[in-house]
Order: structure tokens, then sequence, then C-alpha cells
């Protein structure tokens, strides 16, 4: 799949076949994927910490307040995206400037990990309702979680949906 086909066809999944464990060779693509994301001055200011198994059960638990996230308990796998220091110059600059890098970081990150997945036909969904402390304990981290990706192989019945999308000329303006 060409970067294109990837972004027409990655859609969050909700439907997991549960019964398919996925390779770890997948596992270790999309983690390297993450790993070479473009960060501010190259700090990679996060760690991935892969779930499986019951831990993966547990950390998919965590995600299910009030209601939702109902399907994360399909997935076999779930990447935990913590977040970790600044390297001094990053850090200078978002003083400097007031912006937040990390969090910018993060979601580069999980936009290259998702877009691997696809690649590697797997599904995911980026989950930013969880309980941040009880995520922290199950995978024994002492920094806050950011994000929590669910992945697998998509259930057959998970069809492509059509694109919601704003219309271009609400997106885009140009300067010469």
């Amino acid at each position: 799949m060409n970067f294109m086909e990837i972004a027409q066809n990655r859609q969050s999944c909700r439907k997991y076949d549960s019964s398919r464990a996925v390779e770890q060779e997948k596992i270790d693509a999309v983690i390297q994927a993450g790993r070479l994301s473009p960060s501010a001055c190259n700090g990679q200011p996060y760690h991935f910490t892969v779930c499986k198994g019951e831990a993966a059960q547990q950390v998919a638990l965590a995600t299910k307040g009030v209601g939702l996230n109902h399907f994360v308990n399909q997935a076999p796998v779930m990447i935990v995206i913590s977040e970790e220091d600044y390297v001094a110059s990053a850090a200078l600059g978002a003083k400097l400037k007031g912006n937040d890098y990390r969090s910018i970081d993060i979601g580069i990150a999980a936009a290259y990990l998702t877009a691997e997945a696809a690649a590697q036909g797997l599904g995911t969904c980026i989950l930013g309702w969880f309980d941040d402390e009880k995520v922290q304990e199950i995978c024994h981290l002492n920094k806050p979680v950011r994000l929590v990706i669910c992945m697998g192989y998509p259930s057959a019945d998970d069809k492509l949906r059509q694109k919601k999308r704003k219309d271009l000329a609400e997106l885009l303006s140009e300067v010469e």
C-alpha cells in the first residue's frame, strides 16, 4: 500500500477478530515506525509499552469508563504511549515558545504507528479515555500516559466506512 491508500483506508477499528493473535514481527514493524517518527530536536519524549495477554485485557478494562470503548477487550494488543521528559533543547524551545512539543511528538508517533499497522493489515483505534493511574500501575510506569492504541486484525464484518471530513476549502489557505 502506498501512503494515500493507507490514509484512505485506515479507520478506527471497533470490531476485532479476537481469535487471531498479532505476529511479533508485525508488532515490531509498528513500533519501529513509531520510533522513526519525527520529534522536536529528535528528543522522542515518549515510551511505548506493548501489552498482550492478561496485561492487554487489564489495560482494555482501564479504558472502559462511563460505557466507552466497549470493543477494546476484543483487541489482542494494546500499545500504551507514555510521556517522557524533554531533551534540553526541546525543553528550552517549549518554554520560550509556549508550545507543548511532547503532545505534538506523541501525536506524530501515534500517526506513524497506526499507519504502519494499516500497512500490515491490522486495525487500530487511538484511545484518549482511560484511567491514567491504573494504566501506569499495569504497565509499571511512573510517567503520565497520553494515549492507548488498541490493535489487532479487524473482524470480517468491520467494513470500511465512508470518511466524513471537512471540505478542503475549510481546511486550506494559500498565501504567496
